[in-house]
């Protein structure tokens, strides 16, 4: 790609600690997640509870049971986007290649759309607790195998393809959530419009918990998986000269992506492009080593993902906008510069 004039804007940054800029980001993103909003919260009282006794408890509840868990939640989201965004590049070898773009993030919101109409109040207990998260990891599983089985057996290795197989995916469940959208219910209707827009504005600790009991073990799945990424950009077979089974480490990344990508559409929706934005930006600043790609593109996915919803709660308060609207504003035309990009160095 020719990213010249990106390498010089971020230098100075090459020069810094990739984990300490990181790291900084994310606990700069959290504090003023926590402390603004519709409601600004004062950090000096907070902290030294010099407040009146009933402001006190209405600003600590605000803290700890809205404000925390909402950026706890929108970090394991943000950070498995890009964390599955960065394995999904790696595997397929190109940085256009973004779980929401190859149909893993609308499988899965087909999915949840099917559980939200026929099984929501339904199922009771365990199912109840984790029953979203699991259709969605199902969707996106499926969603994902197929468009890969396609572009295996057409054009394996065409990044165009591979696109435009996803798209074709993406258009068929769009239709299909839009049929489900049709026989819904009111109730129903408001919690489509929720997850296809995307949106944070339900989290509480039970959904964290929900999303981390899913993440975290696949989070550490994938990692595993970083020197057999670095292999791939050579090639299938010079990773399968190397001693690694090339089918099982494209079987096992999907299947990882895919409960990343689900269980965090289970909790938020639909949130586009932090997979495509930060795994790129990452590659381009501190280089391809899937060792180090992999978790900082945690750590600055959870970062993105806190500015941005902390700009949808206050950018119009006390209204909010839909988390996944600002994603989409920032990545739409980050997207559209990496596609000129990629056919500039293809011209050359």
């Amino acid at each position: 790609m020719n990213n010249g004039s990106g390498a010089l804007f971020f230098a100075p940054l090459k020069k810094m600690p990739a984990q300490g800029v990181a790291v900084t980001l994310l606990l700069l993103a959290a504090v003023l997640a926590l402390f603004n909003g519709s409601m600004s919260l004062p950090f000096q009282a907070l902290l030294s509870g010099s407040s009146d006794g009933q402001s006190f408890a209405i600003e600590q509840a605000v803290l700890w049971h809205i404000r925390l868990p909402r950026v706890v939640l929108a970090i394991l989201v943000g950070g498995s986007l890009a964390y599955a965004g960065a394995a999904i590049q790696g595997l397929f070898r190109n940085p256009l290649a973004e779980p929401g773009l190859i149909g893993v993030a609308s499988g899965s919101a087909l999915a949840v759309g099917l559980y939200i109409v026929f099984l929501d109040g339904v199922l009771s207990g365990y199912w109840a607790l984790y029953g979203l998260n699991l259709f969605a990891f199902a969707g996106g599983c499926i969603a994902s195998f197929l468009v890969l089985k396609v572009v295996r057996h057409w054009a394996a290795g065409s990044v165009t393809v591979l696109l435009l197989v996803g798209l074709a995916f993406n258009a068929i469940t769009m239709s299909g959530n839009g049929l489900l959208t049709f026989i819904s219910d009111d109730q129903q209707l408001r919690t489509m419009t929720f997850w296809t827009m995307g949106s944070l504005g339900r989290s509480e600790w039970g959904s964290v918990v929900a999303s981390a009991t899913l993440m975290i073990p696949a989070l550490f799945w994938l990692r595993r998986y970083g020197v057999a990424l670095n292999l791939m950009q050579l090639g299938e077979r010079e990773t399968e000269y190397s001693g690694f089974d090339v089918r099982r480490i494209q079987r096992n990344v999907i299947v990882a992506s895919a409960v990343l990508v689900g269980a965090a559409v289970a909790a938020a929706g639909i949130i586009g492009f932090v997979g495509l934005i930060v795994p790129h930006l990452v590659r381009l600043v501190w280089g391809a080593n899937h060792r180090t790609l992999l978790p900082l593109s945690f750590l600055l996915g959870g970062a993105l993902l806190v500015f941005a919803d902390t700009g949808a709660r206050t950018l119009i308060s006390p209204a909010e906008l839909p988390v996944g609207v600002v994603t989409s504003l920032l990545g739409g035309p980050f997207f559209l510069w990496l596609l000129i990009s990629q056919f500039r160095k293809n011209r050359l």
